[in-house]
């Protein structure tokens, strides 16, 4: 925005007068105010429980939220100037920084001139593509406000109905000053998951690191998930849902979360593998020897089925791909590389910065603090001339990892899914990440993202990772948000979006505070699930909200209207104490028997988890208690079974442990996924480990990797022996369920 006039400077906080501080013996900040202020800038003062009780956030946590947020409220003086700053301003500014309208729509856009000017508003369509529209001005009378002395009017203009979806650019013009905004033209409704109504589809989720074929480096990769996809699309599979991509550490140790990454923009090379990469084949044979040694020292951790090990695989493959990286390519090559950076623009070569820094920086180095050092700063600048053959190399890396997600998908839709890859998108990114550093701007100071209390955790929790700060991601015109939308569904059929609830509001925690001493913060939903649905839209994906948890009742129905379908999960589907009945499930859903919070079916039936919560000290009651109430769970889902007739009135299929007897367990799996079929829910999620009885969960909340190997279970049969891709043909437990699925769906 060009703002050569005082007028129309943006407004970035109100000014702390020197001294105002913590001097002893200053007035009691009057709640009243403080309540008003908070409410001004979207910060809940209080919330319902899961206790079903309303909570109040104390006034100390208000003060810090508002502060991240840029508004000092530490004295009732600081709090009547910035509740007086919230009415001045938007009058501050020429233009809103972005404006999201739904297509079909009239939007109403202010435009601030001096008090009698004249001014006028046009429309630049997305990259310049037609001609200019004029935006009509209304007739609508505000009375003129004085902004630092200068009397200021307000014009109102219409932004016509018929515009095409995407982003353009609304130009603003006053007597010579200009102002440039974002406008962003969105579906009403997104329009993907449609086709699914009338022939309803189902799909494989898994973890993709825990799947491995012979061919893996000891971790699951793009081509194990182009194998996977392939085969079960060969038996009517429509879509296979992975774990988040993400980038983590650009080199060990990484963080074993695929729900803590670096930035969720760009993908994880740990996925990469190696040899499908065209180069491989020109390299000279000493270089060459020494990839296929590697290879060798790693493919023997796929012998391992008790835990993964990210960190030597990882070594290795990077040894292996600095080869690659430095191999000539071929004139094509080399265009599609240079093709791939231009649409990546600066968001590619920021990250690609990240990472060659932090590839000798430890997270907590100052540099990543030390404003002196920030993103366009001369220092950085000066290291990005430094480093430039290792910004080279780690560009490099994104393309590879985007080739070989183009290649998994493209075997998807050979295979005959109709949706393909469905990418999971993670609630954020961790405190010491790349988006952290690089994202700055655009992110709240000094908070952390968690949720309150609730049954699970009765002291909250803190997720530590950073906010958007909702009025800076509006300035930025929200591009950060549709740049990480864009690359993730760049090759792909759907997207799983983890505590969609996020985009709504989000339970911030203040530094120092603990999880329970947070505050809800709202979000522009409209604006941000009008993106979503825009980006989702254009690259034709389905979008799938994972709406479980605490929420307020018209969100879900806001998403159906939105067309983004929810999550039902069966274990938590009720209706008072029995289990939801299959017809009474939503239509726009994807609806499975598990999660990957929850353990395998096979280890759920077996009440494997009450032990393990048990030895673990997870317990708040006895374990006998846990299992009695466990197994009149059970039964209860048993009895609906029977009922419908999906298991023997004999009680032959009740699970482990109940004297159901051989292949009991697998008939009941069978019947569960049977019982969602009678829903009407337009997808079915099928999870591999249930397809081949694994029995260990891949998280267990409340727990450290000193406690439980969180994400770094492999994928195994009920003993725990490794499971590859290659055995998948042959097995007769998963061939046997993904038949009874397409059985149950074909009616």
């Amino acid at each position: 925005m060009k703002a050569p006039d005082q007028q129309y400077a943006q407004f970035s906080g109100t000014p702390v007068p020197p001294g105002d501080g913590d001097a002893a013996g200053r007035e009691p900040v009057d709640q009243d105010l403080l309540q008003r202020l908070a409410d001004a800038h979207g910060v809940g003062t209080s919330f319902h429980g899961w206790d079903g009780l309303p909570h109040s956030v104390a006034p100390e946590t208000l003060t810090k939220v508002l502060a991240a947020l840029g508004v000092p409220a530490r004295t009732n003086e600081l709090i009547e100037t910035a509740l007086a700053e919230v009415e001045l301003a938007p009058w501050r500014r020429m233009l809103p920084p972005a404006v999201v309208v739904q297509q079909g729509e009239t939007a109403l856009v202010s435009v601030h001139v001096r008090d009698g000017a004249t001014a006028r508003l046009t429309v630049v369509l997305e990259e310049g593509s037609g001609e200019p529209v004029e935006a009509v001005q209304q007739d609508i009378w505000v009375t003129p406000q004085d902004v630092d002395g200068v009397p200021t009017g307000r014009a109102t203009f219409a932004v016509p109905q018929g515009l095409p979806l995407g982003w353009h650019t609304l130009q603003a013009e006053s007597d010579g000053v200009t102002a440039e905004g974002t406008l962003v033209v969105v579906p009403a409704r997104l329009t993907t998951a449609d086709s699914l109504v009338e022939r309803r589809g189902w799909g494989l989720a898994t973890q993709l690191y825990s799947v491995r074929s012979k061919r893996s480096w000891g971790i699951g990769d793009f081509a194990d998930l182009a194998d996977l996809a392939t085969l079960s699309g060969a038996r009517g599979a429509d879509y296979v849902l992975v774990n988040p991509l993400h980038a983590a550490e650009p080199v060990p140790p990484v963080q074993p979360s695929p729900y803590s990454p670096s930035t969720r923009r760009f993908f994880n090379p740990l996925y990469i593998r190696v040899e499908a990469i065209p180069e491989i084949a020109y390299l000279k044979p000493r270089k060459r020897a020494t990839v296929d040694r590697l290879q060798e020292q790693v493919q023997v951790l796929n012998a391992d089925g008790e835990r993964l090990d990210r960190n030597t695989v990882y070594a290795a493959k990077l040894q292996a791909l600095e080869l690659l990286y430095h191999a000539r390519r071929s004139p094509a090559r080399q265009a599609a590389f240079d093709e791939f950076c231009r649409i990546s623009g600066s968001g590619l070569e920021d990250f690609a910065l990240w990472s060659a820094i932090r590839e000798d920086l430890a997270p907590d180095d100052p540099l990543w603090a030390d404003p002196d050092c920030a993103l366009g700063s001369p220092e950085a600048e000066s290291l990005r001339r430094k480093l430039a053959d290792r910004i080279g190399f780690h560009r490099w890396l994104q393309w590879i990892c985007d080739e070989q997600l183009e290649n998994a998908q493209q075997a998807a839709r050979r295979a005959g899914m109709r949706l393909g890859v469905v990418h999971d998108l993670a609630v954020g990114v961790d405190l010491s990440s790349a988006d952290a550093w690089t994202l700055r701007d655009v992110l709240a100071p000094g908070i952390s993202v968690g949720a309150p209390p609730d049954m699970y955790n009765q002291l909250g929790q803190d997720w530590n990772q950073p906010p958007w700060h909702p009025a800076r991601l509006a300035e930025a015109g929200y591009a950060p948000f549709r740049n990480m939308l864009s690359t993730v569904l760049r090759h792909a059929g759907g997207i799983r979006v983890d505590h969609v609830l996020g985009l709504f509001r989000l339970w911030w925690v203040p530094a120092g505070n603990s999880p329970r001493d947070g505050a809800y913060v709202k979000y522009d939903h409209e604006a941000l699930i009008g993106i979503l649905a825009l980006e989702a839209q254009r690259a034709g994906a389905v979008v799938i909200g994972e709406d479980l948890g605490t929420f307020e009742p018209w969100v879900r129905d806001y998403l159906a209207a939105r067309g983004i379908l929810g999550t039902s999960i069966l274990w938590f589907e009720n209706d008072g104490d029995s289990p939801l009945p299959p017809e009474r499930y939503r239509t726009q859903a994807l609806a499975s028997v598990n999660t990957h919070d929850l353990p395998p079916t096979a280890g759920y039936l077996a009440g494997d988890h009450v032990a393990l919560r048990s030895r673990l000290g997870l317990l708040e009651r006895s374990e006998a208690e846990e299992r009695a109430e466990h197994t009149a769970t059970l039964e209860k889902m048993m009895g609906l079974l029977r009922e419908r007739g999906l298991l023997p009135e004999d009680g032959a299929g009740a699970g482990v442990g109940s004297g159901g007897g051989p292949g009991s367990e697998e008939r009941t799996i069978e019947a569960l996924h049977r019982l969602l079929a009678q829903t009407p829910s337009v997808l079915l999620g099928v999870a591999l480990v249930d397809a081949v009885g694994e029995r260990r969960v891949q998280n267990q909340p409340g727990t450290t990797e000193a406690l439980y190997p969180n994400w770094q279970v492999p994928l195994g049969d009920p003993a725990g022996k490794p499971v590859f891709i290659d055995d998948l043909p042959g097995n007769p437990r998963f061939n046997s369920l993904l038949a009874a699925v397409l059985e149950a769906l074909r009616g």
